[in-house]
């Protein structure tokens, strides 16, 4: 794969089972669900996979089960490096990338400080790519611990690596975006917003997709925009003008409310996180997510929505 496919990328989640551990009988039952929406690709091991909440052990598990599961249909690209000295940064890269991923997605928080320059940055991520040769990176503006917006100065020096092939853009910012789309003109990075308000002006602007939470409730709804938006514009605003509403679901415990969702689409996986106490969900929020799965059901049958997926 010498670039990333354009498209859908679902940010995973993890199901786990009331033991607390990883559920791979439903994440298999989840993979095949996401398959079937028709996303281009899959971020396993993320903030929405509570990569924060894993063992090293686990999430070099989760890497390989995402990508033996999909059986090369699609690339799968997983991140994971969550501790804060490079040296064991190093390890957790090395150890995940072996799970056979098609790209290693780096946290732009863990290589400097908050109060840190982007001199920092650089030096460290300079050692990562000499001590890691042969492994093919992306990039993910995580909010957690802290978010670090990357500088289109910043980006540019990375699509000059020639190392880089994905930025998970967090800006919520088409000025940003549309200043990073100038940094890596004619390079193989890729950005792909994580923001549902901005998608389709994002689109517009020559981002490659869309990789943010709310692919965990209707990916197929942002399949079709990324996939129509230019040969069916009006349908286009209508749908971006659902996704950018729905979006405000967000606002509810995440990822509970996601696996709440899935359950409500068929998928046999219950609520239990570790991030979160499930019982944070109140039964308003069940309420909300269920007008919501209903909502989308009736949008796609609606008149406006009276399109075949491609």
């Amino acid at each position: 794969m010498d670039v990333m496919a354009d498209g859908v990328w679902p940010t995973m989640v993890t199901p786990f089972k009331e033991s607390g551990a990883i559920d791979y009988s439903g994440l298999e039952r989840l993979i095949a669900w996401y398959l079937d929406q028709g996303v281009d690709g899959l971020f396993a091991v993320c903030q929405s996979s509570e990569m924060f909440f894993l063992s090293l052990e686990e999430r070099v598990e989760l890497a390989r089960f995402v990508k033996e599961s999909v059986h090369g249909r699609i690339p799968v690209i997983a991140s994971g490096h969550i501790s804060d000295r490079l040296d064991d940064q190093i390890e957790e890269i090395e150890s995940i990338a072996q799970a056979g991923i098609d790209a290693f997605v780096m946290v732009t928080n863990r290589l400097a400080a908050a109060d840190e320059s982007e001199t920092v940055w650089v030096r460290h991520a300079e050692t990562l790519l000499q001590k890691l040769p042969g492994i093919r990176f992306g990039l993910y503006e995580c909010p957690y611990p802290y978010k670090r917006l990357l500088s289109p100065e910043l980006l540019k020096w990375c699509a000059s690596t020639g190392r880089f092939y994905f930025l998970k853009d967090t800006s919520c910012s088409l000025s940003d975006i549309g200043a990073k789309m100038k940094a890596v003109k004619g390079s193989s990075l890729k950005i792909f917003n994580a923001n549902s308000a901005t998608l389709l002006e994002s689109l517009k602007m020559g981002v490659s997709g869309f990789s943010g939470v709310m692919s965990n409730f209707h990916p197929d709804l942002y399949v079709w925009l990324a996939k129509n938006w230019k040969q069916e514009p009006q349908k286009a605003e209508a749908v971006q003008a659902f996704l950018s509403t729905a979006a405000l679901i967000g606002s509810q415990p995440y990822p509970v409310n996601a696996k709440y969702y899935l359950q409500k689409e068929g998928v046999p996986i219950g609520l239990n996180s570790r991030s979160l106490d499930s019982q944070t969900l109140t039964d308003v929020h069940k309420l909300e997510v269920d007008y919501l799965n209903s909502l989308s059901r009736k949008f796609r049958e609606s008149s406006i929505f009276n399109v075949l997926y491609v």
